[in-house]
């Protein structure tokens, strides 16, 4: 009885998520009648788009975990003074299962939404008439979508995880899931993607925000060839970048309009984004994480090195446009507090906590489609996508010699320098180091063990030379409530 309160009371706290976490616009208002049980709910199609919103929601309120799981581990950020200690930790690779940033628990109420789309919508469509084929499948694919993505995230930072595909509606229902195997969470989620991509919207909803902020057919592909990167599944990469770039909807930025990707977002680049508006009290966790005031990160000397004008020519997206330099050693990152790549205008009011926390955008797949190719020989293509890419940002083309291991370097630096703090640094660096039977594991773990004390560098080099230690564990609580769940091996002591 326990259990089926707690699910009962989930359809009422909807409405609170809905209305005071989700991204901005009509759009993701739409809310469950509180008060109502089960029997009264999953009536009308509005019902299944509000729990489908919910999902969304929910999601949206991970983007400062989001940012951490991508960059906490890599080499461009820096803890300060008020760091969290559990992050820092996690950030000196001190990691053991009582550390609650290892709790997944948040892509789980994420997938259990997405699940009771996918359950139900169809058994709506058979009691309100007006929701047809074509409304119930768009629902479904984006449900899909935002399940997939959050099983990609699940295995990229604990390998393997429980596949839950049916939610948790009864008492019936088994809550002890066994963790299922990476590849087979995938083959899952990939099968999934292509099986409903066909459904997904193609950008025709009213407004901006629905189009960047809901899971369209080019939210799909990129998300298909994040994951065939991952996989070094490199044709196919390249498939689902050119099913984007055939529809001409999106281009790279010019130079002198870059800063428009977070402010004020949704630009023409944006293929994927949660979406927030401080004015409706949608606020994002990204300014707070990274303004002066918080003094909870920055960036490291090596992101100082890159992204500083004495060190490098970036025009676009160095200092003062993804960070901003105060005084010796004062730097913040500028991408999510400023409105204007000017070093200077700071977003002030409500916009402090309305800046998208962008999942895809056009250069991010261009970069992977340029992976891709480089690492099939096809040097010449791939240094094309490089160079727009650079010549976007105002500086000149690289002489890259042509083998796999120069373009792998290339294009690391290029990502680091683009996508800066946007969450992605951990999981190229990642990639980087499991690339053909963890050839450069040693240049990987180098890069693990710079942030770390001195005195803990040959310690933890020894350590991660086994890549299980690469993943995080799984939160205790999760081992204690969860009589099948076995611990992640490197932290079963």
């Amino acid at each position: 009885m326990r259990k089926m309160m707690k699910k009962l009371a989930k359809y009422m706290m909807a409405a609170l998520i809905v209305l005071s976490q989700s991204a901005c616009s009509d759009w993701l208002e739409l809310i469950p009648p509180g008060g109502l049980i089960r029997e009264e709910f999953w009536k009308t199609k509005a019902d299944v788009e509000a729990v489908l919103m919910a999902g969304y929601s929910t999601f949206s309120t991970m983007d400062r975990n989001m940012f951490l799981y991508g960059e906490l581990r890599g080499d461009m950020l820096e803890g300060s003074s008020n760091q969290p200690w559990n992050e820092q930790l996690i950030m000196e690779n001190n990691i053991y299962p009582d550390n609650g940033f290892t709790n997944w628990n948040n892509f789980y109420k994420v997938i259990d939404y997405c699940n009771e789309v996918i359950v139900n919508a169809p058994k709506v469509q058979e009691i309100d008439n007006t929701f047809t084929d074509y409304q119930m499948q768009g629902l479904v694919a984006e449900a899909y979508f935002l399940r997939s993505l959050a099983y990609f995230y699940l295995v990229r930072i604990y390998k393997d995880v429980p596949l839950v595909l049916e939610p948790t509606e009864t008492d019936d229902a088994d809550f002890y899931v066994k963790k299922e195997t990476e590849e087979n969470v995938l083959n899952q989620i990939v099968a999934d993607l292509e099986a409903n991509r066909t459904f997904a919207p193609s950008e025709s909803f009213k407004t901006i925000a629905e189009n960047k902020g809901r899971a369209s057919k080019a939210s799909f592909d990129a998300l298909l060839a994040d994951i065939a990167l991952w996989r070094f599944d490199y044709n196919n990469v390249i498939k689902y970048v050119q099913q984007i770039e055939v529809t001409q909807k999106f281009v790279l930025l010019p130079g002198g309009r870059w800063f428009e990707l977070f402010f004020p977002g949704n630009s023409l680049e944006g293929i994927f984004e949660f979406q927030f508006d401080g004015n409706l009290n949608q606020r994002n966790g990204t300014y707070g994480l990274t303004n002066r005031i918080s003094n909870q990160y920055k960036p490291s000397q090596k992101a100082i090195e890159m992204l500083g004008f004495e060190f490098a020519s970036e025009i676009v997206r160095g200092e003062e446009a993804s960070i901003k330099k105060y005084g010796e050693d004062d730097f913040i990152i500028w991408k999510y507090v400023g409105q204007a790549p000017d070093g200077q205008t700071v977003r002030s009011g409500s916009e402090q906590y309305s800046c998208n926390w962008v999942v895809y955008r056009y250069a991010d797949v261009l970069l992977m489609k340029a992976e891709a190719l480089s690492q099939l020989g096809r040097y010449n293509e791939a240094q094309s996508i490089i160079t727009e890419i650079r010549d976007r940002a105002g500086v000149g083309p690289l002489a890259i010699a042509n083998s796999n291991v120069a373009y792998e370097d290339a294009i690391l630096q290029e990502r680091a320098l683009e996508f800066s703090f946007e969450g992605k640094r951990w999981f190229d660096l990642l990639r980087m180091g499991r690339r053909n039977n963890y050839a450069r594991k040693d240049k990987l773990i180098e890069i693990i063990v710079s942030n770390v004390p001195s005195t803990q560098k040959r310690i933890l080099a020894t350590k991660l030379t086994n890549p299980q230690g690469w993943y995080l564990p799984i939160f205790e609580t999760e081992i204690e409530r969860n009589k099948e769940l076995v611990q992640n091996p490197y932290y079963d002591f």
